[in-house]
């Protein structure tokens, strides 16, 4: 008999640790992957520039000039580093890898994660996360967390880590500024390299055909300019924001989930106010009916068992 509670034991020990690999899951789409609409756009962008050029019977090698090249790099990228801040300037680079790879977390990960969480304190008692809190790999979720164990009045934990969704929002809006700075200098400093290689023409006049090569060539800086600009500088500019939203949704989801897990909601009742943050497309209100229909044998069956009107007399 002595052995009877050990045994019950066993089973209610091991229900708190299955909480535990979910947030082993969550981690695992966490990772950075790849946006091929960013490289698609790009080779097609290129791809429909040149071929408009070559289907014109121009070549390549017309518009393939270094010297152009040199002048628009160097005078866009000098010309906003004079005008940022060496702190965004740092930011800018290190979120340039974001136009490319995609590093935000799924909300569905997100939302398994905290509702691991919240069964766990709902069976436990909110300080049972105290340990899983601190081995969190994102800062903000485990702050947030910690606190909430903590004992943190609910309304500070909530100001605070608003505060901190906000500080973190206009710092990455910073750095994606960059990219729109950049994207205004470079057509403007495209029309300084041709200006330049104009002045180089004039100074052959004499010879007819020096003269329309020079022109030709000098009017390359400018579609540098103007290209890097609206094919990458603008864009990515865009796709960097759209990231830092994404990012900032995430955070207000998971600031979300823990302030339900303090309030001791229910899990299924966190699952469906989470929910909301999810990115899916909504059915339309017919497909909902067809698929109503399709469950429900019998309403189907009512409609074919209805008899057909009687005919009009005469």
């Amino acid at each position: 008999m002595a052995e009877q509670p050990q045994a019950a034991a066993k089973p209610a020990s091991a229900k708190p640790g299955n909480a535990k690999p979910q947030p082993e899951k969550a981690k695992k789409p966490a990772g950075a992957r790849p946006d091929f609409a960013t490289v698609a756009g790009i080779l097609l962008a290129f791809g429909g520039i040149l071929g408009g050029l070559l289907m014109e019977g121009g070549k390549i090698k017309d518009v393939s000039q270094i010297t152009a090249a040199f002048i628009v790099l160097g005078g866009t990228f000098g010309a906003v580093m004079v005008s940022t801040p060496l702190g965004a300037l740092k930011g800018a680079a290190v979120r340039f890898v974001h136009v490319f790879l995609d590093k935000t977390q799924p909300p569905d990960a997100a939302i398994e994660e905290l509702i691991g969480y919240a069964t766990k304190a709902r069976k436990n008692g909110l300080v049972s996360l105290e340990t899983e809190a601190l081995e969190i790999e994102d800062p903000f979720l485990r702050k947030a967390l910690t606190l909430a164990v903590d004992g943190t009045d609910l309304q500070e934990l909530r100001n605070m880590m608003q505060l901190e969704i906000d500080m973190a929002d206009g710092r990455a809006m910073a750095e994606a500024s960059v990219f729109e700075s950049a994207g205004g200098y470079s057509p403007t400093i495209g029309i300084i390299g041709a200006v330049m290689g104009l002045i180089q023409v004039m100074k052959n006049l004499a010879n007819i055909e020096e003269v329309g090569h020079g022109i030709a060539v000098a009017f390359v800086a400018t579609v540098y300019g103007v290209g890097l600009a609206n094919i990458f500088l603008l864009p990515g500019a865009n796709k960097i924001k759209a990231r830092i939203e994404r990012d900032t949704e995430l955070k207000e989801l998971k600031l979300e989930g823990v302030v339900a897990i303090v309030e001791g909601l229910n899990p299924k009742l966190i699952r469906s106010k989470l929910e909301a943050y999810r990115h899916e497309e909504k059915k339309a209100p017919k497909a909902k009916a067809k698929e109503k229909e399709k469950a429900s044998p019998a309403a189907a069956s009512k409609t074919a068992s209805r008899p057909a009107p009687a005919p009009a007399k005469s």
